[in-house]
């Protein structure tokens, strides 16, 4: 009886942790979705002239991408690792 009460325990505490995760995971979704208006306001602000300008657009992108892979993340489980395309990292010009 011992035994069956642990089982169930655990079982219970990995689906815990498992809807845990995806709702950090979501939060995490959000955060990143309210960094577009700062992104917007710091372009807008960018000197045109400058001879290094930073790349807001590769910016946005590296973010898209790194929303999806989590959303792909929330709604799919996966039983193999998958691959990802690199992120550029480098925003200047």
């Amino acid at each position: 009886v011992l035994v069956l009460i642990g089982t169930a325990l655990s079982v219970q505490f990995a689906i815990a942790d498992a809807d845990g995760e995806r709702a950090a995971l979501a939060r995490i979704i959000l955060e990143l979705h309210a960094i577009d208006p700062q992104i917007t306001e710091a372009a807008s602000q960018a000197n045109p002239d400058a001879r290094v300008r930073f790349q807001y657009e590769w910016l946005r992108q590296d973010l898209d991408r790194i929303r999806l892979g989590i959303q792909e993340h929330i709604d799919t489980p996966r039983a193999e690792p998958r691959t990802f395309t690199p992120l550029r990292g480098d925003y200047r010009r």
